[in-house]
């Protein structure tokens, strides 16, 4: 038969994208960023004092010498978890200080640290280069006020 146009009868080619996957490996990237989201504080623990102050913009992570109730110093630059001696905390800050000369720094220090162990830690980031040292503290409670009959 002239003019008659055979079909075959192949297989179709499929459109769609399964999302099934996909979607998998999302909540499985969501579940693990969600448990170590809170793993990732700076620095270590120590007591802060507690004063009114005005927070740091969010945007600008600033440069935080930690140290502790023993008077050992940490940085929350390289490992966060590993003391730091003197003279390393000279040249970690000096060569960040140089690549960001507006990065804020802070001294993160314990309650119960000797005042003179905090002094040096500011003297050695004052050294470094740092312009202007910030503490960082806690916010006060609010005390609950007593009321009174005059």
């Amino acid at each position: 038969m002239p003019g008659v146009v055979h079909r075959g009868r192949g297989r179709r080619s499929m459109n769609e994208i399964n999302m099934v996957p996909f979607i998998d490996v999302m909540l499985v990237l969501l579940i693990i960023f969600m448990v170590t989201a809170p793993m990732l504080s700076q620095g270590i623990k120590v007591d802060l004092p507690k004063a009114a102050a005005e927070p740091l913009p969010p945007d600008i992570e600033p440069l935080v010498l930690s140290v502790d109730a023993d008077g050992a110093m940490y940085l929350n630059i390289g490992d966060p978890q590993q003391a730091v001696e003197a003279d390393r905390v000279l040249d970690l800050v000096s060569a960040v200080l140089r690549r960001e000369p507006e990065r804020p720094v802070l001294v993160k220090a314990d309650r119960a640290v000797a005042y003179g162990r905090v002094v040096e830690g500011m003297a050695l980031l004052q050294q470094a280069g740092a312009q202007k040292v910030g503490f960082a503290t806690e916010s006060p409670a609010s005390a609950p006020r007593k009321s009174g009959t005059r």
